[in-house]
């Protein structure tokens, strides 16, 4: 073999192995959504109107179970979340949520939905929708899905083994039209309805430092043709919903079946003035994270709660009320603004905070809820909670994340308890509890994690087990130094290689 052949052999294989090795085994270069805050902070929401909504939102994840489901580099995809947790500062007549944007269709338009983990498909509204929002009050502009006009766009027929599979249930329906349709029926009367389609998901794939590349797949979502009850509503107006449960056809088990993403999403949600966050469609990495096994067969994301703390105190709570079952169990939900213990729980919970301050605070009752005047900060004089879940892992909560700054009175501060008396007989954890928190949702080792984080800080995310980090929430991004050594040389090495094949013609 000639000299030059041989070194041009060489070379190629050279640089093919250094790819291979710098490359993680997972083919999935990271990809994030950035979340972001939704509306003005300007006037206080009562206590009994975030209970109305929250009681709205858990009829339909009541009614939700066992109900209808909702070419590309692989990665991480990170999305800007809006919105915040702190309801007393939102405009009134506002839902407490957190939304992001997506691109759907060829050329993509971009789409604000609520990022919520109680369901499962991603659906946005339809051109064809004649009873859905036209403006929002959440100051965005909202955006109709136009089948038409996309390239790429296809209705999913009622033959396809998507539609009649077993991830179908009865809110799947057959149209006329040989449509696969959907329909969804809310306990407070609203829902929505409309048609599944596929088409290109677009995302931007995070390389590593300063590299990002546009990235596509096709999806199945659904495209809603008709509103009903708040959806239709202007004041609180978004383009859709993103669901990130555990059904078949949420975007997280679409993408991670086919190795575009990892099975695992994560997020940041900031619990301070400005909200916003980010939500992550990969493993967020933080240093003391605790993780919980899912409770196995629930269609939500349900944890084992074995006991509640108050000031390093076990309290006395009838073990019932941490039962897991159809219809109980504990449910970790980010479409929820408060959290919600059953009876059992609530009652020894209040008290147990109530003796606790009763020398250093004055309480009082406000509308109903249980308040407290406070002369010094919070931090001084309310206990520490922790919540304590299977697996060792437990949940330690700040008073501000069991208390609401509810103004000022007789020129004292007055703080109102946060967790509200469950009306059903499920324990719910919403966005109170869930904020300056990362979360994890490992779906391959179906366990949830958590450590506490201030949210309005970048975040490093990992595809490859630790192995490959890429910093999120802020302009920079960046993988480790290793593979970035590696890339370099194996380029280098391929340019040889270039160079040498020239000189042989």
């Amino acid at each position: 073999m000639p000299v030059s052949r041989f070194l041009t052999t060489m070379l190629l294989a050279m640089a093919v192995a250094i790819t291979a090795f710098a490359s993680p085994p997972f083919p999935s270069p990271p990809k994030i959504l950035p979340l972001q805050r939704a509306f003005p902070l300007d006037e206080p929401v009562e206590l009994s109107e975030l209970r109305a909504r929250d009681s709205v939102r858990h009829a339909r994840i009541l009614l939700g179970r066992g109900g209808g489901r909702q070419s590309s580099i692989g990665g991480v995809v990170d999305f800007t979340v809006q919105g915040s947790s702190d309801p007393f500062l939102v405009g009134s007549k506002t839902t407490m949520l957190y939304f992001t944007k997506v691109k759907l269709g060829s050329p993509p338009t971009e789409f604000n939905v609520q990022i919520d983990t109680g369901s499962d498909i991603l659906w946005v509204t339809c051109g064809s929708c004649s009873n859905c929002p036209r403006s929002s009050g959440l100051g965005i502009e909202l955006h109709f899905f136009d089948a038409p006009g996309s390239l790429t766009s296809a209705s999913l027929t009622c033959s396809d083994p998507i539609c009649s599979s077993a991830f179908q249930t009865t809110a799947a329906q057959c149209s006329e039209n040989n449509q696969c349709g959907y329909s969804f029926r809310y306990g407070d009367g609203s829902g929505t309805s409309g048609y599944y389609m596929t088409d290109t998901f677009s995302f931007d794939a995070v390389l590593g430092e300063s590299l990002v590349a546009n990235s596509s797949a096709p999806i199945v979502f659904g495209c809603s043709t008709y509103q009903s009850g708040d959806l239709t509503k202007s004041d609180k107006a978004v383009d859709g919903i993103f669901g990130f449960g555990k059904g078949k056809l949420s975007v997280v088990s679409q993408l991670s079946s086919r190795g575009i993403t990892p099975p695992v999403f994560s997020h940041c949600l900031k619990g301070d003035g400005s909200g916003g966050g980010v939500f992550v469609l990969g493993e967020i990495l933080v240093p003391g994270m605790v993780y919980s096994p899912l409770v196995p067969s629930q269609p939500h994301y349900n944890l084992n709660l074995l006991s509640i703390s108050v000031n390093g105190q076990i309290l006395p709570i009838d073990a019932v009320a941490f039962e897991t079952s159809n219809t109980r169990g504990t449910i970790v939900d980010t479409g929820t603004t408060l959290t919600y213990l059953v009876k059992e729980a609530y009652d020894p919970f209040l008290t147990a905070i109530s003796n606790s301050v009763s020398q250093l605070v004055t309480p009082i009752m406000s509308n109903g809820e249980q308040c407290y005047l406070v002369s010094t900060s919070i931090n001084d004089m309310f206990p520490p909670v922790s919540l304590n879940f299977a697996g060792g892992a437990s949940m330690m909560l700040r008073p501000q994340d069991y208390l609401f700054h509810y103004g000022f009175y007789d020129g004292a501060s007055m703080w109102c308890i946060g967790f509200s008396k469950a009306l059903e007989e499920q324990n719910i954890l919403g966005d109170l509890v869930l904020k300056d928190k990362v979360f994890v949702y490992d779906l391959a080792r179906q366990r949830i994690g958590w450590a506490n984080y201030d949210c309005s800080m970048s975040v490093n995310v990992s595809v490859t087990s630790g192995k490959d980090l890429v910093n999120s929430g802020q302009p920079c991004l960046s993988i480790s130094t290793k593979d970035m050594f590696l890339k370099l040389i194996s380029t280098i090495l391929l340019a040889l290689l270039l160079c040498n094949f020239f000189s042989l013609t």
